[in-house]
């Protein structure tokens, strides 16, 4: 499941949707905000364009909309579970969307791409 040539490789390991081997985002610490989001124009290794068209990422908000409603969601379950009152459930989703959402963000452009981008087994 996480080996090479599977979606999830290419999404957990910030690589290339099509060769799985060239990093997708220039820096790998995500706690550079500024740089946070800053792709390769193209993979070193495949050559695959990674802005396929102009605004291309913008669908990613769809896939960062839909992460966030259920990590929202799952936090809830573990607040009920756990016996929380309503507001420290709401305060612990407000805090972890916000210290999690430089994550929740490069891993929506990686799902996004990998919708889009078949993964091509190098031929020897």
């Amino acid at each position: 499941m996480l080996k090479k040539g599977s979606k999830l490789y290419s999404v957990l390991n910030n690589k290339c949707p099509q060769c799985h081997e060239g990093d997708f985002f220039v820096h790998r610490c995500t706690l550079k905000l500024k740089n946070n989001l800053k792709i390769h124009e193209k993979c070193v290794v495949c050559g695959l364009k990674y802005m396929i068209e102009p605004s291309f990422f913008y669908g990613a908000m769809y896939v960062s909309y839909a992460l966030t409603v259920a990590l929202a969601v799952a936090i809830f379950v573990i607040g009920y579970l756990l016996h929380l009152g309503l507001m420290a459930s709401f305060i612990a989703i407000f805090v972890l969307l916000i210290a999690l959402n430089p994550l929740i963000m490069r891993i929506s452009r990686l799902i996004y791409i990998n919708m889009f981008v078949q993964y091509r087994k190098k031929s020897a």
